[in-house]
């Protein structure tokens, strides 16, 4: 259950839901009932499939942009793809961080980043955070 339960609040974490996967992580590794390695990977896994979500979402939300009920304006849209323009797909090594790790997951879909090249940095960007904070746990229990 606790496994499943690290699963949703991950991959929740990573589309624009508020939840803190972190929390839940740390809290099953500082339970210790939970092997520290499938927690890594559960973590992981589901941060990532949730990042694959708002790239998909990023793909398909260029045909809604005209919409009147669309959340974002055109210049805003297009603000933000010239930010990823400038800096590329090396702006998705941010993609593990608070507030602007997701919509940079969102625009690269939008700008239509190779989808191998973005699961490849994204997984090492959100499997980072995680190992980094069992570095960190390990360093202070």
């Amino acid at each position: 259950m606790s496994y499943f339960l690290l699963f949703i609040s991950a991959f929740g974490a990573a589309t624009l839901l508020p939840l803190q996967s972190e929390a839940v992580f740390m809290t099953l590794l500082v339970q210790g009932l939970s092997n520290p390695f499938y927690l890594l990977l559960v973590a992981t896994l589901g941060n990532v499939l949730g990042s694959c979500v708002n790239w998909w979402l990023g793909v398909k939300i260029e045909h809604f942009k005209d919409k009147k009920w669309f959340p974002v304006s055109g210049r805003r849209l297009e603000q933000a793809q010239q930010i990823y323009h400038q800096y590329g797909f090396y702006s998705l090594l941010l993609s593990w961080t608070p507030v602007i790790g997701d919509p940079i997951t969102l625009i690269a879909g939008l700008m239509k980043e190779n989808f191998w090249r973005f699961l490849f940095i994204v997984t090492i960007a959100k499997g980072g955070r995680y190992l980094t904070l069992y570095v960190l746990y390990l360093g202070v229990f």
